[in-house]
């Protein structure tokens, strides 16, 4: 198989690290820290309107159950990149949190990283923007 850098790889290869994405999202959606966890490297940070917290945070706040997901959608077809043993996975998602009691429904376009260890996918950082268009489109060309 070869890489051409920065473009769309194999479509069994796109196949693979959408699977994981969308199994990440389910995950999400059971609550179990150590389930969401397993689809993120050691060093994992999330990048979002309030600043950057660690996987050690993020899992934290599951694992209290001062944070839950009951609903966490792909919206549309993803933008894949490969950059050898490192993805950039860019998508719209819908999702539904809970946070100290109060619930928190969202529209972002989020980016993870991911790279390839371990024969496997694990992400390594995500990005979420707050979506402010009312249309959904696909952004794969």
């Amino acid at each position: 198989m070869t890489t051409v850098e920065g473009e769309a790889m194999s479509d069994q290869e796109t196949a693979v690290l959408t699977a994981t994405a969308d199994e990440w999202n389910v995950a999400m959606c059971s609550n179990d820290a150590e389930r969401i966890g397993d689809f993120m490297a050691d060093d994992w940070v999330i990048v979002s309107e309030s600043g950057v917290s660690t996987k050690a945070e993020f899992l934290g706040f599951v694992a209290s159950g001062d944070l839950t997901h009951s609903a966490m959608d792909r919206v549309g077809r993803a933008r894949v990149r490969f950059f050898g043993d490192v993805a950039l996975f860019t998508t719209r998602i819908t999702n539904t949190a809970h946070y100290d009691g109060r619930q928190y429904d969202a529209e972002e376009w989020t980016t993870d990283v991911f790279a390839r260890r371990d024969g496997r996918w694990r992400c390594v950082l995500s990005h979420i923007t707050p979506a402010v268009e009312a249309k959904i489109e696909d952004i794969e060309p």
